[in-house]
C-alpha cells in the first residue's frame, strides 16, 4: 500500500526518504502531513528548542569507570555508567 518516497528537506534542502513503514506510522498516528525536515535537521530543531542537557561526573559503582550521567549523583546511592546500567537493567 505505501511506497517509499524522496522528500526535500525544508531547512538543509537535502533529499531524504519517507519510507513506507514510516507512512504507515504517521498513518496509524493520524497525522496528515508528511515530514518537511530530513532526520538530521529534526534533531538539530529538537534539540534547539529544549536545550542541552547538564551532565555530571560519576564514577561508576560496577565497573569503577569514569562517566557523565544527566543527574546529580547523590552520595551513598549507586551510579552506574550506561553499559552496567544495560547490563543491569537485563539480568
Amino acid at each position: 500500500m505505501y511506497q517509499d518516497k524522496t522528500l526535500k528537506c525544508k531547512d538543509c534542502g537535502n533529499d531524504f526518504v519517507f519510507t513506507a513503514g514510516e507512512q504507515e506510522f504517521y498513518a496509524s498516528k493520524g497525522f496528515e502531513n508528511e515530514p518537511q525536515r530530513c532526520k538530521d535537521c529534526r534533531a538539530a530543531r529538537k534539540n534547539a528548542v529544549k536545550g542541552a542537557r547538564e551532565m555530571f561526573p560519576a564514577v561508576c559503582a560496577a565497573c569503577g569507570k569514569e562517566c557523565q550521567v544527566p543527574f546529580k549523583p547523590t552520595e551513598g546511592k549507586a551510579v552506574y555508567c550506561s553499559e552496567c546500567f544495560a547490563a543491569n537493567k537485563n539480568a
